[in-house]
């Protein structure tokens, strides 16, 4: 096989289009012809609005001016995701982007809040934590320099219109070269000897020739799985929500900077504000719901009137058995899906855009860069899933059939040990692959309430009233810092990043 010159990606959205402007940006001078491929027959899932913070890094590595980038996609900020009722009915906490307090002598700030919790003596751990206080009072900043200023040491995702970026990435992708094609794939053509893709046929009759392809098709998987047969892991047992209703409605109130979540019986319900509306979902296992009443759940907690009719979503929770297999990489939904609890789905995107960048063949499509692809993204998924999950288990709901399937679930033995270790002495384990770092799982396991039973010995030599005294004085920097922040709709409009069609701003709140 000859070195690698021609990319065919199949299908647009967020998925191909993120795909595309990536690797016309990294490989621009090697000369590669890169075809996306897309129908505007086909529709996009066009529901993941909320994101991690890697976005950022994404968007800055392709050169993006940040407000332009907002002002097209109506983007507004986000400093965590708040949970309602997860716990227990009425409980709510934010899992933050970003630490807790600051660091005190090189040990974890979170141990120095259990010795003074287990005194009976501790503010909530979320007084300690700058991006949390600044959510919940709607102010936002960017980060500041200094590691050593509560202001500084958390990090910020966005909130945005997903057909808006495709549609900023289709322009920027195109600026550099890649060339698209409108037409849906009617059949594959496979090399009879290696088993390989050779070409796409067009329902023009046309066909599209390259040496390496990038699935982006969503959940139908046209060339990883309905031409290259590769299997699916079904995850349902562990995530077993399978469906979900989408719809857009009219902002009322405040702009803040957080996405929510909040737990049904049956399922949870999305609230993403954004600039121009609120995006609002509702994910569920039809098992113990019917999809009208799923749908009348959503629709009477609207906060303003739809923007749209809702629209009905299917799924199955897993990934694929292999994500890149003989020729094809797939990415975005055709890679596996799990549910936007966290907002990982554009995450697990960039993430396989990253490591295909890290693993391009610089001759041949090489079996040890396979290997390694489908190892690390398989590690991945497998740690999203567990965090996904432990929201579902770490509960002391026990009012309707769902949430007593958790109770009585077994979990996977990874997640087992990383509540074991916690429950012992707020231990988190670490690892290399996986996006969620100690202050995720920390936020998630004491805002549903599994609290350890003791906390690292090492803290033991602090005077209590030293730890209590070090406590309220970041308590009350992080009060004069947020204080000092601006609301998020107005720095919007200082920052340049305000849309024109926002009736939100122009109103001023």
């Amino acid at each position: 096989m000859s070195a690698i010159s021609r990319i065919c990606i199949l299908g647009g959205g967020t998925a191909g289009w993120m795909t595309a402007a990536a690797l016309s940006n990294k490989f621009k001078s090697l000369g590669l012809e890169i075809t996306l491929v897309e129908s505007d027959q086909i529709g996009t899932v066009g529901v993941g609005e909320a994101t991690l913070p890697h976005i950022r890094f994404f968007n800055q590595a392709l050169g993006i001016d940040e407000p332009t980038f907002m002002k097209s996609t109506e983007a507004t900020f986000k400093l965590g995701i708040e949970f309602c009722d997860w716990g227990q009915r009425g409980d709510h906490y934010i899992h933050p982007f970003g630490d807790y307090g600051l660091p005190l002598d090189d040990l974890d700030f979170h141990q120095f809040w259990l010795k003074l919790q287990k005194a009976g003596q501790a503010r909530r751990l979320s007084d300690y934590s700058y991006p949390i206080v600044a959510a919940e009072n709607g102010r936002f900043q960017i980060p500041g320099d200094d590691p050593n200023k509560i202001g500084s040491n958390f990090g910020y995702a966005y909130q945005f219109d997903s057909s808006l970026y495709a549609r900023f990435l289709r322009s920027y992708s195109e600026d550099k070269g890649v060339r698209r094609l409108e037409g849906r794939v009617v059949d594959v053509d496979l090399d009879s000897e290696s088993g390989d893709v050779n070409s796409v046929k067009l329902e023009d009759g046309s066909r599209v020739t390259a040496d390496l392809f990038v699935d982006c098709s969503g959940f139908r998987g046209v060339l990883i799985e309905q031409a290259l047969e590769t299997g699916y892991d079904d995850w349902s047992q562990w995530l077993p929500c399978n469906r979900a209703i989408a719809v857009p409605c009219e902002s009322r109130g405040e702009l803040l900077p957080f996405t929510r979540a909040t737990a049904r019986t049956a399922g949870w319900q999305w609230r993403i504000p954004l600039q121009h509306r609120t995006g609002n979902g509702h994910v569920y296992w039809n098992e113990f719901i019917s999809d009208d009443e799923a749908a009348h759940q959503l629709m009477s907690s609207l906060e303003g009137p739809a923007l749209a009719e809702p629209k009905q979503l299917f799924f199955k929770t897993g990934r694929r058995k292999k994500f890149w297999n003989r020729n094809v990489v797939s990415i975005g939904l055709s890679a596996g899906f799990l549910e936007p609890l966290e907002s990982t789905s554009i995450h697990l995107i960039q993430e396989g855009i990253t490591s295909l960048i890290e693993l391009f063949p610089s001759q041949t499509i090489n079996p040890l860069d396979i290997a390694e692809y489908n190892d690390r993204m398989a590690l991945n998924f497998e740690r999203v899933r567990d965090f996904l999950l432990l929201h579902y288990v770490a509960t002391q709901r026990d009012d309707s059939e769902m949430w007593r399937y958790f109770q009585a679930m077994e979990l996977p033995a990874s997640l087992q040990e990383k509540i074991a270790a916690w429950s012992s002495r707020g231990y988190v384990l670490k690892y290399e692959f996986g996006v969620f770092l100690p202050p995720s799982w920390i936020a998630v396991m004491l805002g549903q309430n599994l609290l350890p039973t003791d906390h690292d010995p090492r803290i033991d030599k602090y005077p209590l009233a030293d730890v209590k005294r070090r406590l309220d004085e970041i308590d009350q920097e992080t009060r004069r810092a947020v204080e000092a922040t601006p609301t998020q709709a107005e720095f919007l409009r200082r920052y340049g990043a305000a849309s024109a069609s926002a009736p939100i701003l122009a109103n001023g709140m």
